[in-house]
């Protein structure tokens, strides 16, 4: 039986990534995401058969929502404390919109049984993962980018995206594109 990697994200538009990917400060250990790669995921699900497959794009396709601006600001990482693992920069302090379509996206996936994510989501945009990174090297880096404002963009439609992964990294291919109304 063929199971899926699937996310759904917000793709920030072109010039937004081409901004994000130009502040990769080319530094050992860190990974930064490729520029067409960059979005801002609404819900991760692995391992997914195909009937929940199809089933989970009915009710992605039944989701209605108005579109609305986010901003790309304040790079951050995960952990917050301790040794880096992800660089990545946020979408502003909550905004409701955001949060009602991520929550109607958690709705979709739990109505055709799959099981809901139990970490508090942090939308953010991934820029990078680490690996063996010099704290020092990267402190500055992220000191001199805090703050940073890469601008806002209206969020026009979500995706729904499979994912394989290969040697050379994920490769996403995009199945389903649900618009905003009116």
């Amino acid at each position: 039986m063929k199971l899926s990697r699937l996310f759904v994200s917000i793709d920030p538009p072109k010039s937004i990534r081409e901004i994000l990917a130009s502040l990769d400060p080319d530094i050992h250990g860190v990974r930064w995401t490729a520029g067409d790669q960059m979005h801002l995921t609404l819900g991760f699900f692995d391992e997914v058969r195909e009937d929940v497959k199809l089933a989970l794009r009915e009710k992605l396709e039944a989701i209605e929502f108005r579109a609305f601006f986010l901003p790309v600001e304040d790079v951050g990482t995960f952990p917050p404390k301790g040794p880096v693992k992800v660089i990545w920069i946020g979408v502003g302090k909550g905004h409701p919109h955001l949060f009602q379509l991520h929550k109607r996206v958690q709705e979709a996936a739990m109505a055709v049984g799959i099981e809901p994510e139990l970490r508090p989501w942090h939308p953010h945009i991934t820029l990078a993962r680490c690996r063996e990174v010099s704290p020092g090297v990267l402190r500055k880096f992220l000191k001199s980018h805090a703050e940073f404002d890469a601008g806002m963009f209206r969020v026009e439609a979500f995706h729904l995206y499979s994912s394989q992964l290969t040697p050379s990294g994920p490769i996403h291919t995009c199945q389903l594109s649900i618009s905003a109304i009116g």
